[in-house]
């Protein structure tokens, strides 16, 4: 059962729109790799917009996400990549299939 999520939105530099679609498909392992997150989805929205939507059994599992890997190396390329920071709203899942 899930219970809580991420939503973020990402805008990507002009030219760096497959640069961070690369960063994106990346992260998988390291979503694979964390025990609380449910689901990890990576998606592109439009041409230079891409998101993340990730799903958690509770706030520690989030938490633990939000203080991570894939968000530390996101954070540390964001300069680089990204036209504006990330827009992360953390979001309280009403109902899941999984």
């Amino acid at each position: 059962m899930v219970t809580v999520g991420l939503l973020a939105t990402l805008s990507a530099k002009p030219g760096k729109e497959a640069e961070l679609a690369a960063f994106l498909e990346s992260a998988l392992p390291l979503a694979e790799q964390e025990p609380d997150t449910t689901a990890w989805f990576a998606v592109k929205i439009d041409d230079s917009t891409y998101g993340i939507f990730d799903v958690f059994p509770g706030d520690e599992g989030r938490q633990a996400h939000l203080n991570g890997p894939i968000a530390a190396a996101l954070m540390e390329k964001a300069d680089d990549l990204l036209s504006s920071p990330p827009d992360i709203k953390q979001i309280d899942i009403v109902a899941a299939k999984l």
